[in-house]
């Protein structure tokens, strides 16, 4: 007797596993879309202005450049904090290994700069303000493989909807 009542509610069972099957293959992709191909993000705080905004602009950045080595002078990228690994940070990057990177070593103060050679396997970056910013100028190159991806999609404020491409770089000689 005890078979058949199970019996009665195999669809129920059958539905309820299908249901949790397809939500976790969703999850799945989620996590390995955002991972592995693109994520979302948002820059605040004053280091990337003119770029981004004070209050905080929404983003989209590609994981896979940063896998192929498709990033460059120029780009705005996603970067794991050297300083604390918990923060992910907005930078453009200026300097590639090997470059020799001439930037100001205090410019509120000074106009006193300094030449730097990048180091195989870094990088070096900076946020658009320099005024107002803690990047390479404080803690030097950092390793390549702190890069977790370029931005390249401005998707929040509306009114600055659009790719995040070389005609918003800082210097129009990189």
């Amino acid at each position: 007797m005890g078979l058949r009542k199970l019996w009665q509610y195999r669809s129920i069972v059958r539905e309820a596993w299908d249901q949790t099957t397809a939500v976790a293959t969703f999850l799945c992709g989620l996590h390995v879309t955002n991972k592995y191909l693109c994520t979302f993000g948002m820059a605040y705080g004053p280091s990337m202005l003119p770029t981004f905004n004070l209050t905080g602009d929404l983003f989209l950045a590609d994981r896979l450049s940063t896998r192929f080595g498709k990033v460059g002078r120029g780009d705005v990228v996603l970067v794991r904090s050297p300083e604390d690994p918990r923060k992910v940070v907005a930078k453009r990057l200026l300097g590639m290994e090997g470059d020799s990177v001439t930037y100001v070593v205090d410019p509120k103060n000074s106009d006193r700069s300094e030449t730097v050679v990048v180091p195989k396997g870094h990088v070096w970056i900076e946020g658009d303000n320099i005024y107002n910013s803690k990047d390479s100028r404080q803690f030097g190159p950092i390793p390549y493989g702190l890069v977790e991806g370029k931005i390249f999609w401005k998707i929040w404020p509306p009114k600055e909807f659009g790719s995040l491409g070389q005609s918003r770089m800082k210097d129009p000689d990189l």
